[in-house]
């Protein structure tokens, strides 16, 4: 008998975080009312003493709640910081030196777009996951291309990879994310900037996923 499919939130940090005590206490709420797989330090612009200042603060929060850390485009400061993983896009270096700076031990992840072929490679050379997208329309980041949510749907067919789904996700719409094969959906400004708040976001990220996780059966 297969086991039942499974799908949790990455969620990324906004873009800029400007009272770190004030967003820690946030994020802990957030954890706490969500199913979260991962917390993603992603902040640009930002001097190498500030992301090391919140990666600090937020290091013991994340790991409470037994999601991994993973910091955006430095594998020199995720194996500096002792963070859980890093994320690469394709113009942050090759896989390769990623892995050689982070090690073994920690996880990789790599933005693939919308190509099957890039994630491919980089399942081939090394990625613990690949992210496609953007999906929708995202206020957080220019994407430079949109994909069919049946890549997903392929990708889950053929390997064992985990694929995250980014790019304007919501509540609202990650759904059809879900239903297509995704194993995490990825948001930001759909927690971040909810019109009901962060913790009513990530309880309702909870309740769309586990909808249709139960609908495909």
């Amino acid at each position: 008998m297969a086991l039942p499919r499974e799908c949790r939130l990455y969620l990324l940090t906004p873009p800029a975080v400007a009272d770190v005590s004030c967003f820690a206490r946030s994020l802990e709420r957030v954890l706490a009312a969500g199913d979260i797989a991962a917390v993603q330090v992603r902040l640009k612009p930002a001097a190498d003493s500030e992301i090391a200042a919140i990666v600090e603060r937020l290091s013991p929060i994340v790991r409470a709640a037994k999601a991994a850390l993973i910091l955006n485009d430095r594998p020199d400061l995720a194996a500096e910081l002792d963070c859980d993983g890093v994320h690469i896009g394709q113009d942050d270096g090759t896989i390769e030196t990623a892995r050689r700076i982070v090690g073994q031990s920690r996880l990789l992840g790599v933005s693939c777009n919308a190509s099957r072929h890039l994630a491919m490679e980089a399942a081939e050379r090394g990625a613990d996951y690949v992210a496609f997208g953007s999906f929708f329309a995202s206020s957080t980041k220019d994407a430079p291309a949109r994909p069919d949510p049946q890549i997903l749907t392929v990708w889950q067919e053929t390997t064992q990879i985990p694929s995250v789904a980014i790019g304007g996700v919501t509540a609202a719409n990650c759904g059809a994310l879900v239903s297509a094969g995704a194993d995490m959906v990825a948001a930001s400004a759909g927690v971040w900037n909810d019109p009901a708040g962060p913790e009513a976001a990530a309880r309702a990220f909870k309740s769309a996923i586990a909808a249709a996780l139960a609908a495909d059966g």
